[in-house]
């Protein structure tokens, strides 16, 4: 019999003094080998205390193993701030963050399917071309002549040497082209004077048109369509030249290049809305005709095993992938086939057997790119590790939950320690261990508010444990449409030729499992033209220096109001801009860097972390400065802004809408790099709101918020609706399908097992009915 070892002992997680972000003094013991979930609402904290100390000083002393060589080429990481950490094991993090949207990223690519595939046609392929390198997609076919030199100096003439890739010349590895639509760029009917180009900027009397009008290449005064070839030309594609144009000299270059140059290349996110909107829709990208779109040259895709090309095989869902990768029989590459069948039946496992390889990465919503990641985890033979996750379930329906259930539980099983910041009462319902923060958010949060079972979570009197068994009811009479919006052929990605009339004037719900075709249907169908708002998952941008009060525009009228007020310049009141501390360069804190150890923050002794000069500090409206402005929550400063002497009505309507949304409770110079994936959901929502619109489209509202918040939401999107917008939310939350007016539901299954709508009605009749998964699940939630 094994005598007890002393190393036994060593079964808890300790975290002792805990005071990252808005964290307290937070003392917490979590079970190691055991799933604990972390409850409380969006802000209290949870992330904090999770992935801001756990997993970041884990990390940290991961990285500390190495030496300092090596430590000098990889990122440094402060200490979190916290008294002490026992019992660390290596932290493995599964988060939301978006994978890259490199143009040549696929799922292929970022699991390394690609690179089992590539061996295996280059074993197998029929004819054989080369090696794995002609297979790939990012590596081009290259040629060279001329005189080698080897390794000791040795001299070879090489006539005709030729390096195999694999892609597309035409294309770049992209699998699409890039065009211009003229006519969005020039309106032919009209003369350059009368205003015939309509970029942004171009006004006929200013300078960037001047240099076309005096040019004397061609005709100021006739119409585009009047052209001739050469003046179409010169007006169009010129190459660069010297002219003269209003008695100096300066470079003359055609319109298409001068504006792919100096909007077209940039990165479109970086660009001012209104040129953002013109290079939007003036690009146009089309399939590639090269290669079909495929990414690959003529050669790879020549090359087959069994009649199927690589090419063929990414563009299979995975499902299809995993059945053609059974049949190869060869002893030669079994280990190979292994591979791959076990990467594919994970994908399966994890619910994205509907995607194909091909897919480019950066499209992948929030939940599909987490249980991408989740997909290394599965085949994984290390044990005693720390799982941190950060809400596993987005984007997940009911259906899909269970098996998401089911695979955390598998990966506490192996003897692994999971850690899981979730809000679905179905997530929370199968931990060992519930850790619930708050009782807030922000700075009313920040504490352990109960540590235990789920059974005591529920007996508790947190908000958490009153919510957990609350359930939204079907509305005793749903609002009759005012109008449809009708959807005919839609064939997009999965789409199976789908005709459907979205209901106008009332809350309309889109629900269907992961990959159905509910994005497919409302983003492919419904253009993003005037009156229409989206409110979709793709992550906010912001630095350090970024706050909600910048972010949303709210700074613009505060700095106006203060500037008037004291009659001075608006930017003294930016700490972007002239008002900045010299010393920190409005920062706030002074970071120094110490080679490879981590870099030190310290507040800036000059201006005590507040950011702006001592002189702007002493600059007030309505009795305060600009710096405690910033300092105040959202719900004070829409109360200080609304009336009184500080009245600004244009801040006021911006701060309403953050309060509408429920983030009252957060400062105005919070950075947005502290924010939790909740919060800047709802900081976008807030946003948009302020945009005039008739249709509002939003793409899962509920990401990231508490039980006790969805009530809130449900309760703005009746506003909207009230106030005669149309709301088109695509959700999986049963609440928000409870409270709709009207319920497309697509199915039956997920890639083309979906693509079809498989229930258009009210929730009640989809209850009644229960023909599909998701009348079956609301059934269950509503308690019919």
């Amino acid at each position: 019999m094994v005598q007890p070892s002393i190393a036994d002992n060593h079964d808890l997680i300790r975290v002792h003094g805990a005071r990252v972000n808005n964290l307290k003094d937070v003392d917490v013991e979590i079970p190691k080998r055991r799933l604990t979930v972390f409850t409380g609402v969006s802000g209290s904290g949870k992330s904090s205390l999770v992935f801001g100390t756990i997993a970041a000083e884990s990390r940290r002393l991961i990285d500390e193993t190495y030496s300092t060589f090596v430590q000098g080429f990889m990122p440094s990481l402060p200490r979190p701030d916290v008294d002490a950490l026992e019992g660390l094991t290596t932290a493995i993090l599964v988060d939301q963050e978006r994978l890259g949207a490199n143009p040549r990223s696929t799922l292929g690519t970022v699991t390394d399917a690609n690179a089992m595939l590539r061996s295996l046609f280059s074993r197998l392929g029929e004819p054989y071309i080369g090696g794995p390198t002609a297979f790939s997609f990012n590596i081009p076919t290259t040629r060279a002549s001329g005189v080698m030199t080897g390794p000791k100096g040795e001299r070879k003439i090489v006539q005709d040497a030729v390096y195999l890739g694999g892609m597309c010349a035409e294309c770049e590895g992209r699998g699409t082209v890039s065009d211009i639509d003229l006519s969005v760029i020039i309106d032919e009917s009209k003369s350059l004077v009368e205003g015939a180009i309509l970029v942004p900027g171009y006004t006929a009397d200013g300078w960037l048109v001047a240099t076309f009008i005096e040019s004397g290449f061609v005709d100021p005064a006739k119409p585009i369509k009047e052209y001739s070839e050469k003046e179409r030309h010169d007006l169009l594609y010129k190459q660069t030249t010297k002219i003269k144009a209003k008695g100096i000299n300066v470079s003359y270059d055609g319109l298409i290049p001068k504006i792919r140059k100096s909007m077209f290349s940039k990165d479109v996110d970086s660009l001012q809305p209104h040129i953002r909107a013109f290079v939007e829709r003036a690009a146009v990208f089309k399939t590639c005709p090269a290669c079909d779109g495929t990414r690959l040259n003529e050669s790879a895709r020549s090359s087959k095993i069994k009649g199927v090309s690589i090419a063929d095989v990414c563009a299979m869902q995975v499902t299809d992938a995993a059945a053609w990768v059974r049949a190869i029989d060869d002893a030669g590459v079994a280990p190979l086939v292994e591979g791959l069948r076990h990467l594919f039946d994970s994908f399966v496992e994890i619910g994205l057997g509907y995607l194909s390889l091909d897919r480019p990465s950066g499209t992948l919503s929030g939940g599909e790119a987490q249980r991408t990641k989740m997909v290394r985890a599965l085949g994984s033979a290390l044990t005693d590790v720390t799982y941190v996750f950060d809400e596993p379930t987005v984007g997940l329906h009911p259906h899909d939950i269970e098996r998401m259930n089911k695979l955390l539980l598998d990966l506490r099983d192996k003897g692994n320690t999971v850690l899981v910041v979730e809000h679905k009462p179905e997530t929370i319902a199968i931990a060992d261990h519930v850790v619930d923060l708050g009782p807030g958010a922000g700075t009313g949060g920040g504490t352990v508010c109960f540590e235990g079972t789920v059974a005591g979570l529920t007996a508790s009197d947190t908000l958490t444990g009153r919510h957990l068994g609350h359930r939204a009811k079907l509305k005793d009479g749903v609002r009759a449409p005012s109008g449809e919006l009708a959807i005919r052929g839609a064939t997009e990605h999965n789409l199976r030729d789908v005709d459907v009339d979205v209901p106008l004037g009332v809350l309309c719900v889109v629900t269907g499992v992961a990959g159905s075709g509910k994005s497919s249907l409302i983003h492919g169908s419904i253009p993003a033209e005037e009156g229409v708002v989206y409110v979709d998952q793709s992550a906010i941008k912001g630095s350090r220096r970024s706050n909600p009060a910048t972010y949303t525009g709210l700074l613009e009228p505060i700095r106006k109001a203060f500037a008037k007020a004291n009659g001075v310049k608006p930017a003294l009141f930016s700490a972007n801009s002239e008002g900045a501390c010299p010393t920190c360069k409005g920062n706030g804190m002074i970071y120094t860097e110490l080679g490879f150890m981590e870099t030190v923050a310290t507040p800036c002794e000059d201006c005590g972390g507040r950011r702006f000069q001592a002189a702007v500090l002493e600059l007030r409206f309505g009795g305060l400065n600009i710096a405690e402005v910033l300092e105040m929550p959202v719900a004070e400063a829409h109360a200080f802004f609304a009336s009184g002497e500080a009245r600004t009505p244009a801040a006021a309507s911006i701060l309403e809408r953050l309060e509408d949304v429920g983030l009252g409770y957060l400062t105005l110079g919070q950075p947005l790099t502290t924010l939790s994936g909740g919060e800047r959901q709802r900081l976008k929502l807030a946003m948009r709101m302020g945009e005039k619109g008739g249709v509002y489209v939003l793409d899962e509202p509920t990401s990231g918020l508490h039980l006790a918040d969805v009530d809130h939401l449900l309760a703005l999107l009746d506003r909207l609706v009230d106030s005669g917008k149309s709301v088109i939310v695509i959700e999986h939350h049963q609440a928000v399908m409870a409270h709709a007016d009207w319920i497309i539901d697509l199915g039956p299954g997920a890639g083309h097992d979906g693509g079809r709508v498989v229930f258009e009605g009210t929730p009640a009749d989809l209850v009644s009915s229960g023909s599909t998964l998701t009348g079956q699940h609301l059934a269950a939630y509503v308690g019919a």
